[in-house]
Formats: structure tokens, sequence, C-alpha cells
């Protein structure tokens, strides 16, 4: 049986390495993207357990933020994609909620209506994030595109 030693790093050990230094370092997602030549959203998504990290970009970072190698095999190891179910409480994430509850079925029915009965993938996915400026004040724009999967018969 292998014994779990105190020096192995875990993923939500890398995970809190990653937000202290990037806070320390008074980084940007953006710049740290573009440090390592990566997506904010992406870089994000990954340093936050929800994606697994290529092992150079994993390496880049590790360097960028002057964190231990002990970091790059738990950003590399595939994610569970695990997530409360609940309903969360912070206003920004519960928005992205209600956006899902009130537009998901009418995102699915066009999706069906366009391409056929399937989905859009989150595993083949980019997401992107922009200011739009606008007189009432200013916008975000989210981008989403994932490749649609049609369902199986069989």
């Amino acid at each position: 049986m292998n014994k779990i030693t105190i020096d192995e790093t875990t993923r939500d050990d890398a995970t809190a390495m990653i937000l202290r230094a990037k806070k320390r370092a008074g980084q940007s997602w953006q710049q740290l993207a573009d440090a390592i030549g990566m997506s904010p959203v992406w870089l994000h998504s990954a340093a936050t357990g929800m994606n697994g990290f290529p092992e150079e970009k994993a390496r880049a970072l590790a360097a960028l933020l002057g964190l231990p190698d002990s970091v790059i095999e738990p950003l590399t190891d595939s994610p569970l994609k695990v997530w409360d179910q609940a309903v969360p409480t912070d206003p920004c994430i519960y928005r992205l909620y209600e956006i899902v509850g009130v537009y998901g079925p009418t995102v699915k029915a066009l999706i069906n209506e366009e391409f056929g009965n399937g989905i859009m993938s989150a595993i083949d996915f980019s997401m992107h994030l922009e200011r739009e400026p606008h007189p009432k004040g200013d916008r975000v724009r989210l981008t989403m595109s994932g490749k649609y999967l049609p369902y199986a018969n069989w």
C-alpha cells in the first residue's frame, strides 16, 4: 500500500498556492495567460481544478509564479469536474445559473432546430469574456463555443 507523505502536493494545495502567488505577484489572469500562452478563461479553470494543464503550461505557470515543482503533477492530472449542485449564493455565479435556468431550454431548442437532436460539448469548448462599452453602463460579453455532438442511436 502506498502511503501519502506530508510532502505530497494535492490539487487543492496547488490551487491554493497559485491563488496566493497570483495575489502576491499582483498579476491579473489575463497577464498570467499572456505570459504562458493561454486563454485567461481556460487558465483560471485549470488553476482551480476544472481542467488539467498540459505539462509545459503547468511548468511555465509554476516558474512564473515561483511555485515548487511539486505543483506540476497535480495540475496535470485529469480533472474531476465536481461542483456543488446547490445554487450558489455568490451574486455573479448565481446569475449564470439564472441565465441557464431561464434560457437553457431555449438554447437547447435552438441547437436541436439548427443541428438536430444533440448537445453542445463542454469538453471540446472555448469561452471568451470581453468588456462591451454601452451608454447605460459597460456590459459583459461571454462568447461560448462548444462542439456539436449528436445523440447516438443504438
